[in-house]
């Protein structure tokens, strides 16, 4: 009876190594498939209500710091009254995934843990309390670090609707890189009509998002900066009026050339290192500096002396912290991306998407720089949708 009630929250391997006689699917119960909606394998095991009576999926799991993501079947549970089951359709890649897994992130879950903090899918079970969505509902969630998985379950407060017309896949590049681009430039520069802004890692999806938002929702001006020239492009196509190659010189000089001493009114910077503190000087008077990562591994000191001299402003960025402290305006946020989405105003950039067994070299994609715009991890369920209208898969 004790392999049957560990059954419903570890691994199957970890059920395998610990309790030998703990049963494996048979080939004919893989075969028949099973679940509500699904062809995954159902092995039933007394109690436990809903989809979660012998319920299994894939996720991916990070059991080592450090090291690579396995791929494992893992026994559902019950969803808790407050809480939503949803099938996960794409779940989105974001160098915090990268960095949670080494050990390196602000928030450090208990090994092991499935990452993955944003995804869109469908909903397949809701709690008694949840009048909010339905079973067969489209929704984006915002999760703790749970969504590289062919499921999760999420409180049904970070989850919202797709508005009709909005793909599944657009609405997955929503919650991290459109939610932190409107925060950096509206909630934090209070960036107004006919500024300039200068964005950092401009081809990466907050770098995107930042050159869609500025320029088709605030009517700003944008010099997009990144390090290759095919980058450069990218941003170009993507709305920038202005584009500067920072790996073949001075930002800052290459800034004073499109605008002169004056300098931009607002920088989002992604890099970090010498590539802030250029951003930093080619500030104008009472500027805008907002720090949303780092990118190239280094972080800049500050020096104060120029802050004072040109009366600017530096100020950071954590996307996390806003869904914890001030969850109103989060929430706001994501419900006017889903808006601005709806009716055609953003245009998300679409990046490569990964079957879930290839979340490593999804990772590998983006640590070698590789990636443009945003990367999704997509569970084999779904790799097919549409005739690849939905999907474009890699390797």
């Amino acid at each position: 009876m004790a392999a049957v009630a560990w059954g419903r929250c570890l691994p199957r391997v970890w059920l395998r190594r610990w309790c030998p006689d703990f049963p494996l699917r048979s080939e004919s119960q893989t075969a028949g498939g099973g679940g509500v909606g699904s062809n995954r394998p159902l092995l039933c095991v007394a109690g436990g209500p809903g989809l979660a009576c012998g319920r299994h999926y894939r996720a991916a799991l990070c059991a080592e710091l450090k090291h690579p993501l396995a791929i494992e079947e893992v026994a559902s549970r019950p969803v808790r009254p407050h809480e939503v089951r949803v099938d996960v359709h794409f779940c989105g890649v974001n160098f915090a995934d990268i960095l949670v897994c080494r050990g390196q992130y602000q928030e450090k879950p208990q090994l092991p843990f499935t990452p993955g903090m944003e995804f869109s899918g469908t909903v397949l079970e809701t709690g008694t309390d949840v009048s909010t969505v339905k079973e067969g509902d489209r929704v984006i969630g915002v999760s703790g670090f749970n969504g590289m998985a062919e499921e999760c379950i999420i409180d049904h407060k970070t989850l919202w609707q797709i508005p009709e017309g909005v793909p599944l896949r657009e609405a997955a590049t929503l919650p991290v890189s459109y939610v932190t681009a409107i925060l950096a430039l509206e909630h934090r520069a209070c960036t107004r009509p006919g500024e300039t802004v200068l964005v950092t890692a401009a081809a990466g999806a907050t770098g995107l998002a930042v050159i869609d938002v500025a320029t088709n929702v605030l009517q700003a001006k944008v010099i997009a900066a990144a390090g290759s020239d095919e980058k450069c492009r990218l941003a170009m196509r993507k709305g920038a009026q202005s584009i500067v190659n920072y790996s073949q010189g001075s930002l800052k000089e290459a800034v004073r050339k499109l605008v002169g001493s004056d300098g931009v009114n607002v920088v989002i910077d992604a890099v970090g290192g010498d590539v802030f503190l250029e951003a930093l000087r080619s500030l104008a008077w009472e500027g805008r500096i907002v720090v949303v990562g780092f990118a190239g591994g280094t972080i800049a000191s500050v020096p104060a002396n120029l802050l004072l001299l040109k009366n600017v402003s530096a100020m950071g960025l954590y996307w996390g912290r806003y869904k914890e402290q001030n969850f109103p305006i989060f929430s706001r946020i994501l419900s006017s991306a889903l808006q601005y989405c709806q009716q055609g105003r953003i245009q998300p950039h679409i990046g490569a998407v990964f079957k879930l067994e290839e979340v490593n070299d999804a990772f590998l994609h983006v640590i070698q720089r590789k990636s443009t715009g945003k990367l999704w991890v997509c569970p084999p369920a779904h790799t097919s949708l549409n005739n690849s209208s939905e999907v474009l898969t890699m390797g």
